[in-house]
């Protein structure tokens, strides 16, 4: 509504941001986030938007997420699109990437923000990256119409499904090495609108997908690898395999078992993808017979 103060729903997930120390070290305890922010001078600013904070039963440190919790992430969303402007997601910083890779692929046609955010040391400590990184992830959430699902940490607004974890003690824990940001928070929130994804239709649902939890693992090839290892990852029920190969997407190409492992588990389905173990570039089957042998096994490139 025009003129009418913007609304922005927070959904509490978990994560080292609001925990509190215990016997066994850090760990999740509900409503100690909400008693925190109500203490913030930040939060009581007429400046914000309208929050609505909602805290997801049971807090869960990120090392215990599933894609079940990635849908009950979604389809909390969903449920609450058409009343607000923009999301934010409190999440762990340990398989947040994780989870920002698979909620574009799950919320069909969103058309508004749903940022992702935690922090490395919990808002209880005096030294914490918790209040900037949270402020700031509501601030792009009500301001910046971005129909994508970000992460905001360290300053940096990051594609979701191109962030990955590279860093367990600097404030900077997340980068995309294939893609710029889309955004950087310094003294002003700075958006790169050339690298952001264009809106969906107007009038466009917003659909949960569930992608399901079919079993997928991921293999990082080391030389002399053997080729009853790769078997043993692509046996039933397994239904994909992330290789993680070497350079543009080489692999042991003179060892006919490890290729004879991927061609029996692609011939009965299987998906076999192969990615690079470098951050930056990307694979290119056909560009060396050391990987165009993987491709007639029938794997293919993850580009």
């Amino acid at each position: 509504m025009s003129g009418a103060k913007r609304r922005v729903y927070v959904s509490n997930t978990g994560g080292t941001i609001g925990m509190r120390l215990g016997p066994s070290g850090y760990a999740p305890a509900p409503g100690y986030l909400a008693e925190q922010l109500a203490t913030s001078t930040a939060f009581r600013s007429a400046s914000l938007p309208e929050l609505v904070i909602s805290e997801q039963q049971p807090l869960l440190d990120s090392a215990y997420m599933t894609p079940g919790d990635w849908l009950r992430i979604a389809q909390d969303i969903a449920a609450h699109y058409d009343a607000f402007d923009g999301f934010v997601v409190v999440h762990g910083t340990d398989t947040m990437a994780y989870t920002a890779s698979a909620l574009p692929f799950m919320l069909e046609g969103l058309g508004k923000p749903v940022i992702l955010t935690g922090s490395q040391v919990p808002l209880c400590e005096l030294r914490n990256d918790a209040l900037e990184n949270l402020l700031t992830a509501i601030l792009i959430a009500a301001q910046e119409p971005i129909p994508e699902v970000c992460i905001f940490f360290g300053g940096r607004l990051l594609r979701g499904c191109r962030a990955t974890k590279v860093d367990t003690q600097d404030f900077e824990a997340f980068s995309s090495p294939n893609l710029a940001p889309l955004g950087h928070a310094g003294v002003s929130i700075g958006i790169d609108w050339s690298r952001v994804r264009p809106a969906p239709q107007e009038g466009t649902a917003l659909r949960v997908v569930d992608i399901g939890r079919p079993l997928v693992g991921a293999l990082r090839l080391f030389p002399g690898i053997p080729s009853a290892l790769i078997r043993s990852m692509l046996l039933p029920p397994v239904a994909g395999l992330v290789l993680e190969a070497y350079g543009s997407g080489t692999g042991p190409g003179n060892d006919a078992d490890f290729l004879a492992a991927i061609r029996e588990a692609t011939d009965q389905g299987a998906v076999v993808v192969v990615t690079s173990q470098c951050l930056h570039g990307g694979t290119s089957l056909g560009g060396y017979a050391a990987g165009s042998c993987l491709a007639a096994a029938g794997a293919v490139g993850g580009a």
